[in-house]
């Protein structure tokens, strides 16, 4: 029996029942709701079998959105949700209401939008990533600026127990000159053993998101599996925001090659076994479906 092929990284949202601030009409072919069911042809077609649905707004109704997408789906085996970061009370009060749902897996905040690209450090966020720290939740990075992975390191030396997700690798310069500075702060923030990254969101840095190639990810995956090895990569298709780069089906087929050219353990790690492990997820919903 194959392991399963596990999406780490996948979105849903509805304008009309959750705010999203950076949403409008500039991302026309996502401005609206984007529903489970849009994705379900696209996932079976390319064989994959869960997925992890990822918060999108910093607010909990965003959550119960994710929620009641999982509670139809038995394809969702998990949730990252939106946990008030600069409020540890409210942080630990909303784990709390979690606890009893083995689908809550993750806490995440849109650090990119907000303008203090040191606001993870905040002494309040602090306390409140000491409360996931030690009541074992996972907190998802959302790494855009070279600052939001410069601290990573800072996290991990504050709270070496915090399991950390790199989302979108920090987004390296895809189709830029220069490497740097991404090489060097990847390297350093992949130096604690748990911290993760994922193998979602790889597009164009340039205006042009939709201009990548295969060719052109390819050294920034080799560089990832030089600096985290298989077992703390995984996989995300990025939907819907894969939309706007060519779409889902096109993702997955730009990374097949690359995942195809690992062997057989590599493969189903990055492809599902990272994520069951990073995540926690619940072994008998992988086994119900």
């Amino acid at each position: 029996m194959t392991f399963p092929v596990i999406d780490a990284h996948q979105h849903v949202w509805d304008p009309e029942r959750a705010r999203y601030d950076w949403l409008g009409p500039e991302l026309a072919p996502i401005d609206g709701a984007m529903t489970f069911e849009d994705l379900q042809p696209e996932l079976r077609a390319a064989g994959v079998d869960f997925t992890v649905q990822v918060q999108s707004a910093d607010n909990p109704e965003d959550t119960d959105i994710m929620r009641a997408s999982a509670a139809r789906h038995p394809e969702v085996v998990g949730v990252v949700g939106f946990a008030p970061l600069d409020d540890p009370d409210a942080t630990e009060r909303t784990l709390d209401a979690w606890s009893s749902d083995s689908l809550m897996v993750g806490v995440r905040n849109l650090i990119h939008t907000k303008p203090d690209a040191d606001w993870l450090l905040r002494p309040e966020v602090d306390a409140a990533l000491a409360v996931l720290e030690r009541r074992g939740m996972p907190l998802d990075v959302v790494a855009v600026l070279p600052r939001h992975l410069e601290i990573v390191p800072i996290l991990s030396a504050r709270h070496p127990e915090l399991r950390m997700v790199i989302d979108h690798l920090a987004k390296p310069p895809i189709g830029l000159a220069d490497d740097e500075p991404w090489d060097s702060l990847i390297a350093a923030a992949a130096q604690n053993p748990r911290v993760h990254a994922k193998i979602s969101g790889l597009y164009s840095a340039t205006d042009d998101i939709g201009s990548w190639t295969t060719e052109a990810i390819g050294p920034y995956f080799d560089r990832a599996l030089e600096l985290f090895g298989p077992e703390r990569l995984m996989f995300g298709g990025d939907w819907p925001i894969s939309v706007l780069a060519g779409g889902y089906t096109r993702v997955w087929q730009g990374l097949r090659p690359l995942f195809d050219a690992l062997d057989g353990a590599a493969r189903e790690q990055i492809l599902g076994r990272t994520a069951v492990e990073f995540y926690r997820l619940d072994s008998e919903r992988l086994r119900a479906h």
